[in-house]
C-alpha cells in the first residue's frame, strides 16, 4: 500500500525545497542545495518531486536522464522528522518502478551515511567506485549504479 505520492515541483515550490535542504544542512554527509538560483536551474534540467505524506511534504527526490537514455538519481532528501519511517525506501521505489527498463541508474552519496548506502545496496545498487570531493565541498562520495540486464 502507497503511504507516500509524488508531486512534480514547480518553481513555486521552491521556497518549500530550501526548508527541505535547510533542515539536513550542516552535515558532512549530505551536499544541501540552499541557493533559489541553483534550484531554477535544477527545475529545468531535472524532473523534481516532492514527497508528500498525508498531504504534508515529508522530503524531495529528483533525478535526470542522461542523453545515453540512463538515469541519475540527483537527489534523495527526507526532512529529519519524517526519517526512519520507510520513506524513503518508497520514494525510491517509485522512481526505481517508473525506470524498470532503464539499463542504468546512477547516484552518488558519502561514504559514512550508512543508512543511504544500506538502502541502495538493498535496492540493487552496487558501489562502483569513490571520488574525493565530489560536489567540491571537500567529502567524497560513493558513486553507486544499479544495471539491469535487458536479456531478462
Amino acid at each position: 500500500m502507497q503511504t507516500i505520492y509524488l508531486k512534480k515541483a514547480t518553481i513555486a515550490d521552491i521556497p518549500i525545497l530550501l526548508k527541505i535542504e535547510k533542515s539536513v544542512a550542516g552535515t558532512k554527509i549530505y551536499s544541501s542545495t540552499l541557493n533559489k538560483g541553483e534550484w531554477k536551474e535544477e527545475l529545468q534540467k531535472s524532473e523534481v518531486y516532492l514527497i508528500e505524506k498525508n498531504n504534508v511534504v515529508a522530503g524531495s527526490i529528483l533525478y535526470e536522464k542522461n542523453n545515453n537514455g540512463n538515469i541519475y538519481i540527483g537527489g534523495l532528501v527526507v526532512s529529519p522528522r519524517f526519517q526512519g519511517q520507510g520513506i524513503a525506501r518508497e520514494a525510491m521505489t517509485l522512481v526505481l518502478e517508473k525506470f524498470k527498463d532503464v539499463k542504468r541508474i546512477d547516484l552518488v552519496t558519502h561514504p559514512d551515511n550508512i543508512r543511504a548506502i544500506n538502502l541502495y545496496q538493498s535496492l540493487g545498487f552496487i558501489a562502483e567506485s569513490r571520488k574525493e570531493n565530489y560536489y567540491g565541498d571537500g567529502e567524497p562520495r560513493i558513486i553507486m549504479a544499479r544495471i539491469t540486464d535487458s536479456k531478462m
